[in-house]
């Protein structure tokens, strides 16, 4: 399957953790890349800057179905299904470790 010209589905439903030009902290899941033109064409597209996320994507049925649309839908599904669970952090420890991790820090404030 070739990539939909025009879509951009790929370049607004995934969350991206790693930097874009323009978007030094990556960017959020439904957030439009600012590397997307107002056509949805990816300015990155072939130029080694291109976050190695978006050069692993490769279109599929799967991913993009039918249209633009269900790309978007299918893509913001992909996005929920995958995301971290919420205070996943606090699974992992239990209050009473986070309280003696939280203890040797001089600030409360101070990051864990």
């Amino acid at each position: 399957m070739e990539c939909r010209v025009g879509c951009g589905a790929c370049c607004i439903a995934p969350s991206i953790t790693t930097p874009i030009p323009g978007m030094p902290q990556g960017k959020p899941a439904g957030v439009r890349c600012v590397q997307l033109t107002a056509d949805n064409r990816c300015k990155l597209f072939g130029r080694p800057e291109r976050p190695a996320f978006c050069v692993g994507l490769r279109p599929s049925e799967e991913m993009c179905g039918a249209d633009a649309a269900e790309a978007l839908q299918r893509l913001q599904r992909l996005e929920v299904l995958t995301r971290p669970a919420a205070g996943s952090i606090e699974t992992l420890l239990s209050s009473e470790a986070a309280t003696t991790v939280a203890s040797k820090h001089s600030r409360p404030d101070s990051c864990l």
